[in-house]
């Protein structure tokens, strides 16, 4: 499949969101310019390959049971259903970022229970925490990847397999006692949990929260990527606060402050923070880390 998107697509930082750590198992970039995801669709699991040629053509290839949803899927991925319009950059480092990026985009994966999977992981841990739990996971319980994948990628666990994990199972993949049952309510309901995806904004989000051990900042993670949605901030994230704080101010944030900055930009403040993001601005070196825990050894 070919498709020339009307708008300039930078295809490193819109998929980047969708990335769990370089050693993540449903995403690879490849030196010679090939994307491979996989994900589960209703027609079953599938893995999607997506370049980008100097024309701005993209070229998407899929394999699987849900190849075909994957491919009709692409132009959304790459941020078709976007809307900027009406965006105003209040502060000149987000200013400065939108002129550099014109190809960042908010794309949508449509796939609810495969980014929700990751994000509960990420609840209150460290990254590093969250992407060796993931890997495993994956590892354990997700399918090989279709077709002529990269070695080692998988697709993300169904609802039915997270639902199968034994607790000395959770219990070695490093996974405490409230995500993973957080992740075992949400597997119970995924069906109805897709539906978040075709609501959209608050409501969307507000289904989400719906399940036990999803809040704000799970909800935020997940609409993010799932919808591409512009104004849900990932409030309660240890990072954000103090990305933002520094590239506008020089100095941190916190929730109710970072709430504050971002007000003017309702009903697009993810899109500031996204700006911020992928200009790559970053919390200082200096500052404090959340502790790394190794709930394997608890």
């Amino acid at each position: 499949m070919r498709y020339r998107p009307p708008f300039t697509v930078d295809l490193g930082a819109v998929l980047a969101p969708l990335r769990r750590g370089t050693g993540d198992p449903c995403f690879r970039a490849e030196a010679s310019g090939v994307t491979w995801l996989t994900g589960n669709t209703a027609d079953g699991p599938g893995t999607l390959a997506l370049r980008r040629f100097a024309d701005g053509e993209i070229e998407a290839q899929a394999w699987g049971a849900g190849a075909d949803r994957l491919l009709d899927g692409v132009p959304a991925l790459l941020g078709a259903d976007d809307d900027d319009s009406g965006f105003v950059a209040h502060h000149q480092p987000v200013a400065d970022a939108r002129k550099r990026l014109p190809g960042l985009r908010l794309g949508s994966t449509g796939r609810v229970f495969d980014v929700l999977i990751p994000a509960v992981l990420e609840q209150k841990v460290t990254g590093h925490e969250a992407r060796r739990s993931w890997r495993e996971l994956c590892r354990w319980y997700g399918e090989p990847a279709p077709g002529p994948a990269p070695e080692r990628m998988r697709v993300p666990p169904t609802p039915r397999a997270i639902m199968s994990i034994v607790d000395w199972k959770w219990h070695r993949a490093g996974v405490d006692l409230t995500r993973r049952r957080a992740l075992i309510f949400a597997a119970q309901v995924a069906h109805r949990l897709e539906g978040a995806a075709e609501l959209r904004g608050e409501e969307g989000r507000a289904l989400l929260r719906k399940v036990p051990g999803i809040g704000v900042w799970t909800a935020a993670e997940v609409a993010q990527r799932a919808w591409g949605d512009a104004d849900a901030v990932s409030f309660g994230d240890f990072h954000i606060p103090a990305i933002v704080g520094y590239a506008l101010f020089g100095e941190p944030l916190d929730d109710e402050g970072l709430a504050e900055v971002l007000a003017p930009y309702a009903p697009q403040r993810q899109r500031a923070v996204r700006y911020l993001e992928a200009a790559g601005h970053t919390r200082p070196r200096f500052g404090p880390r959340m502790a790394v825990r190794d709930y394997r050894a608890m």
